[in-house]
């Protein structure tokens, strides 16, 4: 299997349903985060600002968010009802994305980063 160089290559690699909402991820971190450089790093689609912000994969049965240490996380009672581990946040393809939470999360990461 190829390995993508590009977030279109790695988007466009998925199934169908799933680039709909790769795309629209990739839409929202774009959205709140212009300055923010768009690259692939770890073989995932990540945006640097000084420092990693957040990336994103694609799995069998969940879309990984991957924002860091989520400890430190100032809405942390959001996330209740999904697995996350350290930090990764884990959306299942069974149940609408909550695309407001990922945008929540990248403005409060690129705030850090400021």
């Amino acid at each position: 299997m190829k390995v993508p160089m590009t977030v279109d290559e790695y988007i466009e690699e998925q199934p169908e349903e799933v680039q709909v909402l790769l795309r629209k991820i990739r839409e929202t971190i774009r959205g709140v985060a212009p300055d923010a450089t768009e690259k692939m790093a770890w073989r995932m689609p990540s945006y640097w600002q000084r420092e990693y912000l957040i990336h994103f994969a694609a799995f069998k049965k969940h879309i990984g968010i991957f924002p860091g240490v989520l400890e430190n996380l100032p809405f942390k009672e959001r996330l209740t009802g999904y697995n996350t581990t350290k930090g990764t946040i884990h959306f299942p393809y069974d149940k609408p994305i909550d695309y407001e939470l990922i945008a929540d999360i990248t403005k409060w990461r690129v705030s850090r980063v400021e």
